[in-house]
């Protein structure tokens, strides 16, 4: 999650889960270019389809939390809050060290504001600033990859694909309150995109096939979420504007017609090792792939830079098959 800027929209984004605009990004899981994934082995990609989508308001680059949390200049300039492996649950990415859940995240977006009303004359102005910013929120992925799919979590054992999928709609809805309490007014909630065709799942088939299964499990959540945003929209929230933005649907077009859109490798990714470069993802220093643009995958997980433009595009400039009940041109200028 990128933050707070002191234009007409400002960037915000937490992630556990990317997030990015003329605008504020709130959360998402990753973030960072693939030279950053490829030097230290952490594959944060999610985010990078807020950051170009930020590029596209006409917004900077901005420093992560870490960085930027007590010093004031910098938190007027904008925060990134993203983190890899992050979830909607606090349990989900538990394997992974260093992760921050997408409920930290909101602390520290929360401790941010209170920063930002120090320094611009109090809760009224920081307020002002927090209401045009636009938070792009990006979770979900890691509750199934990272928790709902893994063996050595219960979680598959003590809900059905449904009642998961209700589970994580429901805790969505209390954190997206939050943020709205603490001043959020815009946001674009992306949902999870296709999952059944990525390398980790190709590299767990021995003919390397995609599995239909995994994507079933997906396809429940993001209509939850579609209609929570609705809700949250319609009356829920009063005076917020919530964006939905169908990245199941455009990577499911893209998976159908790679070569439409560009791409030539669909079955394999950039940077790992195994089969489909998909059984161990890209470990640090390891060399990429040559010709990445033609991928479709950059690791065992994510999307390369290449997607994460189309998919940007289509979040800003997109229709209602895409993004909806308005593209992000759109609601950056209300």
């Amino acid at each position: 999650m990128a933050t707070l800027r002191p234009a007409p929209a400002s960037m915000v984004v937490l992630c556990a889960v990317v997030v990015v605009g003329a605008v504020l990004v709130v959360a998402a899981e990753g973030g960072g270019s693939e030279e950053a994934a490829a030097s230290t082995g952490k594959a944060a990609m999610v985010p990078a389809l807020f950051l170009i989508a930020a590029e596209l308001l006409g917004l900077p680059l901005v420093p992560p939390y870490s960085q930027a949390s007590g010093h004031v200049q910098q938190l007027l300039q904008g925060v990134n809050f993203a983190s890899a492996a992050a979830g909607i649950l606090d349990e989900s990415g538990g394997n992974f060290v260093g992760r921050i859940p997408f409920n930290q995240q909101i602390d520290n977006f929360e401790a941010t504001v209170e920063q930002i009303a120090g320094a611009v004359g109090g809760k009224e102005a920081a307020a002002s600033m927090v209401a045009r910013s636009i938070l792009f929120v990006g979770l979900g992925s890691n509750d199934y990859l990272n928790n709902y799919l893994m063996r050595n979590y219960n979680t598959r054992r003590r809900y059905t694909p449904r009642q998961f999928a209700d589970l994580l709609a429901d805790r969505y809805a209390a954190q997206l309150t939050r943020l709205y309490k603490a001043g959020a007014r815009k946001f674009v909630v992306a949902g999870v995109g296709s999952m059944g065709c990525i390398p980790n799942v190709l590299a767990q088939s021995v003919e390397s096939r995609c599995s239909p299964e995994v994507d079933a499990l997906v396809v429940p959540f993001n209509a939850n979420v579609r209609a929570m945003l609705g809700r949250l929209d319609g009356g829920g929230l009063p005076g917020a504007s919530l964006v939905f933005l169908d990245n199941y649907g455009v990577f499911k077009a893209i998976l159908g017609d790679p070569a439409a859109h560009g791409f030539a490798v669909v079955d394999r990714g950039c940077c790992g090792i195994g089969r489909n470069a998909g059984q161990v993802t890209c470990l640090p220093f390891m060399p990429p792939c040559d010709g990445r643009d033609r991928y479709v995958f950059w690791d065992a997980f994510h999307p390369t830079a290449a997607v994460n433009v189309l998919i940007a595009r289509e979040a800003f400039y997109g229709g209602a098959d895409v993004v909806s009940p308005i593209n992000v041109r759109r609601l950056a200028a209300l």
